[in-house]
């Protein structure tokens, strides 16, 4: 179900993970391989709070200083659950992007945009999909992962969206709910929020963006702390921007490599099976998993092990 006017690039990152969700089940059926569901399913009726609490303890993902090694962490804990996580990059200059940060496929994929300028954004992303999967609801959004208020969502949005924040917010959810109300004469409690971004990978605008929700923080204030951080976050992406033209202007291929997705190790151990029961051929192992040919050994050797 899509409830937003899907881009032509959203549209091809969609059908390619259809395709490659069904090509992937063939496969896991030659080769006698079972994704039985392991967490339960839930209804809308159920408070994505309590939900949250039991599924964090289900999944048991250790915390990670890094935002990045947070989210492989979890993809790495979903895969235990026989949760298969997909990222696709796109790279600083497509022409056809997607207008969309993730999506839930039944009945055990879920497909993540890279945010490799804030992981943190991708994270909130993965623990929403998850909510997907958890209520077996596949509905397609805009969402705007900063602003948790936003009213136009549907009931399936918001719920996900609620599960996320509670999923991330763990022990620290009685600290914002009993923070003092934010203001300029306390500088908006911005050094705390900090803290509790850091130790919690949710972003300091979804903190803020709940401080509304509890009203400890008033619209005009919120408005303005929300225009600092999206001119903060523009400033970021125009040194970029610049420093990308100066190198093209000396010369320099400063584009770098382009990111490498994280692979599910349930994606991993499937092809690896698959390959040792002789459904796919090396060409086919290679092809699945976006690896080199002359890298196929080693590859084998690591997903062993």
């Amino acid at each position: 179900k899509f409830d937003v006017d899907l881009s032509l690039g959203a549209r091809k990152i969609v059908n390619h993970f259809e395709e490659f969700k069904i090509s992937l089940s063939a496969i896991a059926e030659l080769s006698d391989i079972k994704f039985e569901r392991v967490l339960p399913v839930f209804k809308i009726n159920n408070n994505p709070k309590i939900v949250a609490d039991e599924v964090r303890k289900l999944i048991n993902a250790e915390f990670k200083d890094k935002p990045k090694e947070f989210l492989t962490e979890l993809i790495k804990k979903l895969a235990e659950k026989n949760i298969l996580v997909f990222e696709f990059v796109e790279t600083w200059n497509k022409k056809e992007t997607a207008n969309i940060d993730g999506f839930f496929l039944k009945p055990n994929v879920i497909v993540l945009k890279r945010q490799q300028i804030s992981f943190k954004r991708e994270v909130f992303t993965l623990a929403h999909e998850l909510g997907h999967y958890l209520l077996e609801e596949e509905e397609i959004d805009q969402i705007d992962y900063q602003n948790l208020a936003n009213q136009n969502l549907s009931k399936i949005e918001n719920w996900c969206n609620d599960f996320a924040y509670y999923f991330l917010i763990n022990e620290f959810e009685k600290i914002v709910e009993n923070i003092e109300n934010s203001t300029p004469h306390n500088d908006y409690n911005i050094d705390l929020i900090k803290s509790i971004s850091a130790k919690t990978h949710l972003s300091k605008m979804a903190i803020f963006t709940k401080l509304l929700l509890l009203n400890k923080i008033s619209p005009v204030n919120y408005k303005k702390v929300k225009n600092e951080f999206e001119e903060e976050f523009r400033l970021v992406q125009d040194k970029i921007k610049k420093q990308r033209e100066l190198d093209k202007q000396n010369g320099i291929n400063g584009g770098g490599s382009t990111p490498i997705p994280i692979k599910s190790p349930l994606l991993v151990s499937t092809i690896q099976t698959a390959f040792y029961e002789g459904v796919i051929n090396e060409y086919e192992f290679c092809k699945k998993l976006n690896i080199k040919p002359d890298k196929i050994d080693s590859f084998l050797y690591e997903s062993s092990n």
